[in-house]
């Protein structure tokens, strides 16, 4: 697949800074790109975008044919945190063990914290077509992968020590606390940083420690480093449980490097050239900062490249936060909409720009705006930019993603779907008559959208707000009518075999009100023509569903159905 230009688009341009920096570093070796997840409790959508940053870079440095891996660092070993809400609170016995040793959620099919947290994300990612090489840390820490970089890490601990403590007084000046915020957003920015959250080993009575024992006895990481040798690798700790004991770190694969000390011996470990970042890691003192003085002055590497990027939220909802419970997945916006629009409100946005995913009514904006762009690039008018964010979101270097065959309006499917309540044989009734010229035969044809639609309508359009068809003409509303209001109908009515077409029906409804102002059927509109269309239009609503609003009318005549239509609307 040929490449996008490298003006067109902030991925390309990405992608060019990342490739000539692998050639600086590793010349002749596969680019490296990577992401960090925590399933420490839902993997939300604003998670999702430190995995889409470098998927999108790493595919278009794969499209121009160069050797390139997606690192996903799955951080399963770190410390169980807290509960999240709607959690039995009896799981605080498991706060300070590894995730991957706490239960499961109750009624979890999955056997760990970890598991059941990260299935949905996997499942997510395979949907959008995103390949990454997993790790996970509790493997890579329990089977001895890393020893002989603690054993460094522990033997230059004062170095590390001294590095740390350039930020430590700065960070403490400057971070405020999640309680000092008042912005709910920036507040849950405060309380997610790894500089407020992350233990450094902040150096004790014993000294500085940058590996944090789990014991042997409780799980937990309440323990207290207080002795290690160098030269026999002799390691003393105490835990707040009442245990104490001595291993020998060569030979110990139950704990792991502190966060600020454990995430750039990776970088340096698995040669990573680019990793973005989250907004909350860049404060005073942070993970990403710090991590940018170990790594060179300690661990011999590199900081990646990569941008920060910003948050992102749902239609009426502040900035998510996994720690609170009710937040979207990715998952969840995968039932409601097509993988490639999840995708392309990703890549339309530079890593800076905040965007929100809607949920609510502006997801059928997001698809208008999604078809609109379609067409724009099948007759080549869209810019380049715009074509480039939707070729990113229809394919992959690996090929294209599904699509739907008969890509119907979302808005239309939805209304449909509503007035239906899902029934399919008159779903495909109303879809087979909306192109007499080009019938739809069978439902697949408009699937998964049809399906996605109807989802969206099942989980997110409250039950007052769904549409109902009258069961039976208005009786008292139809005797109150002027014979202005009768002989409209009376013309909507006739029309309505002649035009029974989506489209024929939308130049009915229309051009009644133009027709009884004496006008042409294709006159362009007035501001009096407009009064008059209005108010026709709310006459039809309060007769067909019992209010002065609902689906877009075209799509509701043809879900109801001509005989039934003209009943309502005060026929025979």
């Amino acid at each position: 697949m040929a490449p996008t230009s490298p003006e067109t688009d902030w991925v390309s341009r990405l992608a060019d800074e990342v490739i000539a920096e692998a050639e600086r570093r590793a010349p002749g070796k596969p680019v490296v790109c990577a992401s960090g997840l925590s399933p420490s409790g839902p993997i939300h959508l604003g998670n999702l975008r430190e995995v889409m940053v470098p998927h999108l870079v790493a595919d278009e440095i794969k499209r121009r044919g160069i050797p390139c891996e997606h690192l996903l660092s799955w951080d399963d070993y770190d410390r169980f945190r807290k509960v999240p809400a709607g959690i039995d609170p009896a799981w605080n016995e498991h706060i300070g063990k590894p995730l991957t040793a706490v239960p499961a959620p109750s009624g979890s099919p999955y056997a760990t914290w970890a598991e059941h947290f990260k299935a949905p994300m996997v499942a997510a990612l395979a949907e959008l077509g995103i390949e990454v090489r997993a790790i996970s840390q509790t493997e890579q820490y329990t089977s001895g992968a890393y020893r002989e970089q603690i054993l460094f890490a522990m033997r230059e601990r004062r170095r590390i020590d001294a590095v740390l403590d350039r930020y430590r007084t700065k960070q403490a000046a400057e971070s405020p606390s999640p309680e000092e915020v008042a912005d709910e957003a920036e507040a849950a920015a405060v309380e997610g940083s790894g500089a407020a959250s992350e233990d450094d080993g902040s150096a004790g009575g014993a000294g500085y420690y940058p590996y944090k024992p789990y014991c042997s006895v409780c799980g937990r990481d309440f323990t207290t480093v207080t002795s290690y040798d160098d030269d026999t690798t002799e390691l003393a700790y105490v835990c707040e449980c009442g245990h104490g004991e001595t291993v020998k770190l060569s030979e110990h694969n139950r704990g792991k490097l502190v966060w600020k000390v454990d995430w750039p011996m990776r970088w340096a470990y698995e040669g990573v050239i680019f990793e973005p970042s989250g907004v909350d890691h860049h404060s005073p003192g942070s993970s990403w900062v710090v991590g940018g003085q170990l790594v060179s002055e300690i661990f011999g590497g590199k900081q990646p490249i990569g941008p920060m990027y910003a948050f992102v939220g749902i239609s009426g909802m502040a900035k998510m936060s996994s720690s609170k419970g009710g937040v979207p997945i990715a998952a969840d916006a995968l039932e409601i909409m097509e993988a490639p629009v999840l995708r392309w409100l990703y890549a339309r946005r530079r890593p800076n720009q905040s965007f929100k995913i809607a949920f609510d009514g502006e997801i059928q904006r997001t698809y208008d705006e999604w078809d609109a762009l379609g067409r724009r690039v099948a007759d080549g008018t869209a810019q380049p930019a715009d074509a480039a964010a939707h070729s990113r979101a229809a394919r992959t270097a690996s090929g294209e993603l599904p699509a739907t065959p008969r890509p119907l309006p979302y808005r239309m499917l939805a209304s449909v779907v509503d007035i239906t309540t899902g029934d399919e044989e008159q779903t495909l009734r109303i879809l087979s008559d909306l192109d007499p010229e080009r019938p739809i035969g069978s439902l697949d044809e408009t699937r998964p959208r049809l399906d996605r639609a109807a989802r969206w309508v099942e989980t997110q359009v409250p039950a007052e707000q769904r549409t109902r068809v009258r069961p039976e003409p208005d009786a008292e509303l139809l005797a109150s009518l002027d014979d202005e209001q009768r002989e409209s109908l009376r013309l909507l009515r006739e029309g309505l075999d002649e035009h029974w077409s989506l489209d024929g029906l939308t130049t009915l409804v229309y051009g009644v009100p133009k027709i009884r102002a004496g006008l042409a059927p294709d006159a362009k509109p007035t501001p009096e023509l407009k009064v008059a269309q209005r108010a026709f239009f709310a006459l039809l609503y309060r007769l067909l569903v019992g209010g002065d609003t609902g689906p877009r009318l075209p799509t509701l005549l043809l879900a109801v159905g001509a005989d039934r239509v003209r009943k309502l609307l005060g026929g025979e």
